[in-house]
């Protein structure tokens, strides 16, 4: 946690070269993000045992698709919409200051 609140403080150069290289580029990286993110969750755990109970593979993968597209769209829209309105520089350092106190925490309580 304290590694990564250390790293949220470097600036997304990462980010912007992928959006400006072309669409492609920002879809690749959105998906292999999700995938990664995704991996484990209580989202695939519950696909899995609908999956295996109702042995309608189809209908379940198009489900669950369909309910990810409805949670996630608004978000990128609204996304959109307050990118340019956020302050980036007090998120990244609250987020960086959120992170170390959990990591502070950890060791402390361990």
């Amino acid at each position: 946690f304290i590694a990564l609140g250390l790293w949220t403080l470097v600036p997304d150069s990462e980010t912007e070269d992928i959006a400006a290289e072309g669409r492609w580029n920002c879809f690749l990286a959105t998906v292999i993000a999700f995938f990664l993110a995704e991996m484990g969750d209580k989202t695939q755990l519950a696909t899995v045992a609908l999956g295996a109970r109702h042995q309608a593979v189809l209908a379940v993968m198009i489900g669950s698709t369909l309910g990810l597209l409805l949670a996630n769209v608004p978000v990128v829209y609204a996304g959109k919409a307050f990118a340019a309105r956020l302050p980036l520089r007090a998120l990244r350092a609250g987020a960086a200051l959120l992170f170390i106190a959990l990591g502070v925490g950890a060791l402390l309580s361990a």
